[in-house]
């Protein structure tokens, strides 16, 4: 039997993660330090992820990975003995502490000092979110275990310094800080500047943020908890999946009631019959763009004309955004926070309201905001994974008092992704979506062109890789979807998005010929070193990407009009 190449063997191993997952959910719990734990690190350590960079490297703790974990996961992750993923979301906010990560809307809350639980409203994705960063923080919490004890099983010196840094935090201070920092990189394994950032990016975050109990906390009770597993198995951290959360699974729960009350709204406003047009973006990206100009008027940051062109004022009107949404409210604005648990708010811009307000030269709409009917723009919060399946297929069903369906005109996804060929702050235009790990794909006829850009921008078209997840992703698999398929891209959404379109062009719920753009802004490059996701956010840099492709989909739609209003009827 030939060998199998590496990214092979990478197939195999996403495709035994999951299948191990799935299982676990099964069945009902699982120990991450446990037969079945340990059989997910393995698969994750077959992977070798670029995000997770030195984590097969037994000698040194991978501190960004660490830093982008924890930043997801619910502040004192590193403590909970006992971790509960459940679909219920009756918790009373005053009977346990409700805590949101930073940087990854789900719903967490300490059930005691020792428990965790994790309301699952997004599906799969987001289990298997988790338990990728559960795996990861085990298998590097191990790694720091060994370097309490020496060979004769006395504690190091430098994990007593950790035990007085702990204790004596809050008023370390200068070279004493310094020399508990030394010694807290002896015990990662890495260089003291490696440290030192770190150190200092948990630091922000914890008081910024109140978002992790800093990186002395966190090395201490990654490392003690392993090593009061190893003194009794009754130590052992334990991972529940409650049967509930299986029930809910693919049943479109959340789903139904998130696209059931933006309709409801819809019709409030006497907007359901008007050509609507779906746009997947942020919240506040189409909002500046539309608003901006008439409500904050003319921002300069240089007196350098040639950078205070459309980017430079919105970089110039960040700070301004209590005002520009508070005029949007008066000029065709409302607000749909999320009720239903999806965490996907939406706005719906009506834009008969816009009226002749003052628009930025750069914003070619013209006149068009005066064409009847006047479309109706819906910008939904970006979904997570395969819940991008689930909320489409729900908004394109028919209305379930009337059975009457919307008339759509458009479909627009936006995003970040992570680009193969080209680097940050580069376009991908998708041609087609391929699932990772499926037989599915889906081509398509993408409404946006290279020429729809700015001259001087790299834009890539091509397919687009649908992936489990980004942080299931290796430098030889990547390299294998560019050969194979072409691919240009990574992102998390695309294909599910498609899936349901497809879908409800089958049923009849829209038109066949009706406008679908896909336009992604890299937001990192997994190929090249040091520009990952673990290496942070884009910042400012991702300002002419990200509101370029919004002016390019906002004209698109003002351009286009709709032409499928009898086809849906």
């Amino acid at each position: 039997m030939p060998d199998l190449t590496k990214s092979q063997k990478a197939r195999v191993a996403i495709s035994s993660f999951k299948t191990l997952a799935n299982a676990m959910a099964l069945r009902g719990y699982f120990r991450p330090s446990g037969k079945t734990g340990q059989a997910l690190a393995d698969c994750l350590m077959t992977l070798s992820p670029e995000i997770y960079g030195s984590m097969t490297d037994s000698r040194v703790v991978e501190l960004k990975g660490l830093e982008y974990v924890i930043d997801r996961l619910p502040r004192g992750i590193e403590e909970a003995s006992r971790i509960i993923l459940t679909e219920e979301e009756d918790f009373g906010e005053n009977v346990f502490e409700k805590i949101v990560p930073l940087k990854r809307r789900r719903n967490c809350y300490r059930i005691s000092e020792s428990e965790i639980c994790f309301v699952i409203t997004r599906g799969l994705s987001e289990i298997y979110d988790i338990l990728t960063h559960l795996t990861f923080l085990n298998v590097e919490a191990q790694k720091i275990a060994a370097h309490m004890v020496d060979e004769s099983g006395n504690v190091t010196v430098e994990w007593r310094s950790l035990e007085n840094a702990m204790a004596h935090h809050e008023s370390l201070t200068g070279r004493q800080l310094e020399q508990a920092v030394w010694n807290l990189s002896l015990i990662l394994g890495r260089s003291y500047h490696e440290t030192r950032q770190s150190y200092e990016n948990f630091e922000n975050n914890r008081i910024a943020h109140n978002s992790n109990n800093g990186l002395f906390s966190l090395v201490y009770h990654m490392g003690h908890r392993i090593w009061q597993e190893k003194q009794s198995p009754d130590n052992y951290r334990i991972v529940y999946m409650t049967p509930s959360l299986m029930n809910i699974i693919a049943h479109q729960r959340y789903g139904r009631l998130w696209a059931d009350d933006i309709k409801h709204r819809l019709g409030e406003l006497a907007l359901h019959d008007r050509p609507l047009h779906i746009v997947s973006a942020n919240m506040h990206s189409v909002v500046n763009l539309l608003y901006g100009y008439a409500a904050a008027g003319e921002c300069y940051i240089s007196d350098d004309p040639s950078e205070n062109g459309l980017y430079g004022f919105i970089g110039c009107i960040r700070e301004k955004s209590d005002a520009i949404f508070n005029y949007a409210r008066q000029h065709g604005l409302y607000e749909l926070p999320d009720r239903s648990g999806t965490h996907i708010d939406c706005q719906v811009i009506d834009t008969a309201l816009l009226g002749d307000i003052a628009q930025h030269p750069e914003l070619r709409i013209g006149g068009s905001t005066a064409s009847h009917p006047a479309p109706v723009i819906l910008v939904m919060d970006y979904a997570f994974g395969a819940q991008a399946f689930e909320i489409m297929d729900c908004l394109l069903n028919p209305h379930p008092e009337n059975d009457a369906p919307l008339n759509v005109c458009s479909i627009s996804i936006m995003g970040k992704a992570g680009i193969l060929p080209g680097g940050k702050g580069d376009v991908m235009l998708a041609t087609a979506h391929v699932i990772e790990g499926t037989s599915d794909n889906y081509i398509f006829e993408n409404d946006l062109s290279r020429t729809d850009f700015d001259a001087d921008i790299n834009v890539y078209e091509g397919p687009m890789i649908t992936v489990l997840g980004t942080s299931l992703q290796n430098r030889d698999m990547l390299h294998r979807f560019q050969s194979s398929w072409n691919t240009i891209g990574l992102e998390m959404e695309g294909g599910h998005y498609q899936r349901a379109i497809s879908a409800a062009i089958i049923k009849g719920h829209i038109a066949r010929d009706v406008d679908v753009r896909y336009a992604y802004y890299a937001s990192d490059n997994p190929l090249a070193s040091g520009q990952t996701l673990a290496a942070g956010e884009m910042g400012p840099e991702g300002i002419r990407p990200a509101y370029m492709v919004t002016k390019v989909i906002i004209e698109q739609i003002f351009k286009k009009g709709c032409e499928q209003k009898a086809k849906n009827a």
